[in-house]
């Protein structure tokens, strides 16, 4: 680059150059990139365009920051300030050390130049001019040196800048995270008390439903008493003091009866015609649930396995008679049918025809009228009865079965297993039993359908009529006359 004569020694050239300060120190070891152009113009190497300056950077840094401060939640927008402030502060002192290296960079310049004036005084021709062009590079040097201070001092201005708004937004964001972290916890005091609230409540509901419950199963222990007490009192076969107080009443009455009736035949019989002597008359109480025995009155009456029975029942207003289809035994219990209506039985032997009439029409059972109209508020009503016979012939067995009386049908099962389930119908029939025996008063015929009958006896007489009465009260709701053999249903269906 500097060319010397061929007159000089080393040793000139050696002393015309001053020495260099021992004490310069360098800030790196790199001497910054010129080169020489045309016109002997210096020129910076340009850097490569993909390296960005620490402005650039720091501007972009700051872009991200704002562009990512919505969607950062308060504990990572605080972290990245804290770093954002940890960056700046190592900006400021790269910034320092820059500053430090430039000032030393001037020291050797104006070093460099001095000796290079001195230089320029001891040699002469072209070396001196070759001095000269180092000189006014060397004053370039420190021109772009000058310049590059410039940027750099307010590059420091910017960091400082952004040192500053980082610092204070660190501050806001520690702010804001106590903020949050204060709101973070009364909420949880918030949510805390809420939860005991929520468990006090639930225990306090916890107390009541068991209050609650034990006051329903207190009722629910008093419902079930009562209906216990209703049942019993439905059930003759339960001994109970109003059932006891009924039963005597009702004794009373049927002796009071007899003994009216024992009254009234004689006074008939002594009125109608002394002279004539009575061969049969009819024991009994008129009512409903008793039973009508046929008996003689004399040495000389008939036997009555001799004699053709037919019961009959009759109006009070016309007299006129309606035969009891199949009532021709000499014992007959009345149904539901005969309530109000007089019952006569008919005679007759070889040469000629007794006829014998209650003395009044048979009375309703006491009670029995309250006890149907509670069994008709059900749905379904079962019975309890024994199988006699099936399709007329006696049932082998005699085994308890159920008769269920609902709305709509009627079934007879035994356990699991149905014996007969048919819904109401023209062809369906249901009376008391019309032949004799002792349990005439508690038995019933039930034809099901053409070609299935059956004949069940009940545990007393009321439910026997219950049951009668029941049925044929669903029946007639669904336009169906139940009905025993051959009855006119009209009047006096119950």
């Amino acid at each position: 680059m500097t060319r010397f004569a061929r007159g000089f020694s080393y040793t000139v050239q050696k002393d015309a150059v001053s020495p260099v300060s021992a004490d310069v120190v360098f800030a790196s070891t790199r001497f910054p990139r010129y080169t020489i152009g045309m016109n002997n113009q210096i020129v910076e190497v340009k850097e490569d365009l993909n390296t960005l300056s620490t402005k650039d950077l720091v501007a972009r840094e700051n872009a991200l920051f704002l562009e990512q401060q919505q969607r950062l939640s308060v504990r990572d927008l605080a972290s990245k300030f804290e770093k954002g402030l940890a960056a700046a502060a190592k900006l400021s002192d790269q910034a320092r050390l820059k500053e430090a290296a430039s000032l030393e960079k001037h020291v050797i310049l104006k070093k460099l130049r001095d000796s290079l004036e001195a230089l320029k005084g001891r040699v002469g021709g072209k070396n001196n001019d070759d001095v000269a062009d180092a000189i006014s590079i060397v004053e370039s040097l420190a021109f772009q040196l000058t310049q590059r201070e410039g940027e750099l001092i307010q590059e420091k201005a910017e960091v400082k800048r952004l040192a500053t708004f980082l610092k204070q937004a660190s501050e806001e964001a520690k702010k804001l995270v106590d903020e949050e972290r204060a709101f973070a916890k009364a909420e949880i005091e918030n949510a805390k008390a809420a939860v005991q609230r929520v468990e006090e409540a639930l225990q306090e509901h916890e107390r009541m439903s068991r209050a609650a419950g034990k006051q329903d199963l207190d009722e629910l222990m008093k419902d079930v008493q009562e209906a216990r007490r209703i049942k019993m009192l439905h059930q003759p076969s339960k001994v109970m003091d109003m059932e006891h107080e009924l039963r005597a009443l009702r004794t009373q009455l049927v002796e009071k009866s007899k003994h009216s009736l024992k009254l009234q035949k004689e006074l008939a019989s002594k009125k109608g015609n002394e002279n004539l002597l009575r061969l049969y008359d009819i024991d009994g109480t008129e009512a409903l649930g008793s039973c009508l025995r046929i008996y003689p009155c004399s040495d000389s009456a008939p036997e009555l396995s001799e004699c053709t029975i037919q019961w009959f029942r009759t109006t009070s207003e016309d007299g006129k008679k309606e035969l009891i289809s199949g009532a021709n035994k000499s014992v007959y219990a009345p149904e539901p049918f005969d309530v109000g209506r007089v019952l006569q039985a008919d005679i007759s032997t070889d040469d000629q025809t007794i006829t014998l009439s209650t003395s009044g029409p048979i009375d309703p059972a006491a009670g029995l009228g309250n006890y149907v109209e509670a069994l008709v508020r059900r749905h379904d009503t079962e019975f309890t009865a024994l199988l006699i016979q099936m399709n007329g012939e006696d049932h082998p067995s005699q085994s308890i079965h159920v008769l269920h009386i609902g709305k709509m049908r009627i079934k007879l099962s035994k356990g699991q297993t149905t014996i007969a389930k048919e819904y109401y119908s023209n062809s369906m029939q249901l009376c008391g039993i019309r032949g004799g025996g002792n349990a005439a008063a508690q038995s019933v015929y039930w034809q099901a359908k053409t070609g299935l009958s059956f004949i069940l006896a009940f545990e007393s007489e009321r439910e026997r009529n219950a049951a009668i009465m029941l049925a044929r009260r669903f029946a007639f709701d669904c336009n169906i006359a139940l009905a025993g053999p051959d009855d006119r249903t009209g009047e006096g269906s119950c």
